[in-house]
């Protein structure tokens, strides 16, 4: 491939930029890649050369029903604690006299 066939096939960086700005102004959006072409008014393969891109940036991710969300990290799972009467150590709050 040549540079000038490169340069036409990469995406255009004001398209990029006005899809990340969407994702960040609209938290959850989830698109499909048929939503994502029409939303924006692609075409299919640059739709696909565009969802590509941010994929590879890890700005997006493909869940497993195939939606282009936010690429976002596992959370770490809470920790769980619970106080039952049982745990807590018993505490006097009676005064004792001297």
């Amino acid at each position: 491939m040549s540079d000038v066939e490169a340069f036409i096939m990469a995406p255009d960086q004001s398209l990029l930029s006005r899809i990340r700005g969407e994702y960040r102004e609209m938290p959850g959006l989830r698109l499909t890649f048929t939503q994502a072409c029409r939303l924006w008014q692609l075409d299919g393969p640059t739709c696909h050369r565009v969802l590509d891109k941010l994929l590879g940036e890890r700005f997006l991710q493909c869940t497993a029903d195939g939606s282009y969300t936010v690429f976002s990290f596992p959370s770490p799972t809470p920790a769980k604690s619970s106080l039952r009467s049982s745990d807590r150590p018993h505490v006097s709050h009676r005064r004792h006299r001297a």
